[in-house]
């Protein structure tokens, strides 16, 4: 049985292009680790991803997604925010261990593919039309040019 893609809403498509730079994200700290590369590394990866991509990203969904509804699935994701924005320090604060990073990546996964699979299509569904063009035309507003991961060290491929 073949596997449909998800046919998101529109105005909120721009957060599901970078939910793929978020699984990104997890492939590469996933190969950096099978690779048996410097956790340091990692750790400078991890750092400079959520600088430049994720902690803006939570910010955007938590404003303009989940305190709208404030419902158990908005809840569940905000919870998972701050979990996964726990782990970050952890890896930030001090040179990580594999399954630190591993729990990192793991959880980020889980995240993306709950919202992608359970929080997205209900949003989609409780908030209307109306309201999900405001939040498409503030996405479009910050998202003026796509996102690029300019990290230079490629140690998921080295």
């Amino acid at each position: 049985m073949e596997k449909k893609p998800i046919k998101r809403n529109e105005n909120i498509v721009i957060l599901s292009r970078e939910h793929h730079t978020g699984l990104l994200f997890c492939w590469k700290i996933r190969q950096g680790l099978k690779k048996h590369t410097d956790t340091s590394r990692i750790q400078q990866f991890v750092a400079y991803f959520w600088d430049s991509h994720l902690a803006s990203h939570f910010r955007e969904e938590e404003e303009l997604l989940f305190n709208k509804v404030n419902d158990d699935f908005c809840r569940k994701a905000l919870q998972q925010h701050q979990d996964i924005r726990a782990l970050i320090n952890q890896v930030k604060d001090n040179v990580p261990t594999p399954e630190l990073l591993t729990q990192l990546a793991d959880s980020v996964d889980a995240h993306i593919r709950f919202e992608e699979r359970e929080l997205f299509p209900h949003l989609e569904k409780v908030l209307d039309e109306q309201e999900l063009i405001r939040i498409g035309a503030a996405l479009a507003e910050s998202h003026t040019t796509p996102v690029h991961d300019n990290f230079q060290d490629e140690f998921w491929v080295k």
